[in-house]
């Protein structure tokens, strides 16, 4: 079974960067789509980003397009997220997930394995 534990959360200021990184067990880590999703306090989980299998192609929600940048590195079998220009509305508890079937992954219920989820809180 694939076990994926994330690292890098913290305490940030509006405005600043965190990278999160997500390590994979499993040989099978470059079939993998790759994507983080987040839930703050009193909300539902929602969808953040997502990578293709090996380097394929990426895909942000709106809300963090261009803030954003989700990369993986086969080798090491971790996917990593980089969050720029941090906002308050960024807080929230996020999680990394993987899905088997290594295509367009886009939904919580498409994913087959998932992290145990690591804090960002973003003050203002």
């Amino acid at each position: 079974q694939v076990q994926l534990v994330e690292s890098g959360g913290g305490l940030v200021q509006a405005g600043g960067s965190l990278r999160l990184s997500c390590a994979a067990s499993g040989r099978t880590f470059s079939s993998y789509t790759m994507g983080w999703f987040r839930q703050a306090p009193g909300k539902e989980r929602e969808f953040v980003t997502a990578i293709s299998k090996s380097t394929g192609d990426t895909y942000y929600a709106d809300s963090v397009k261009g803030r954003f940048s989700i990369s993986r590195d086969n080798a090491k079998t971790t996917v990593y997220l980089q969050m720029n220009s941090l906002k308050p509305e960024d807080t929230a508890v996020y999680y990394c997930a993987a899905d088997r079937r290594g295509g367009i992954a886009l939904r919580g219920y498409e994913y087959d394995y998932w992290g145990q989820g690591t804090q960002v809180t973003v003050s203002a």
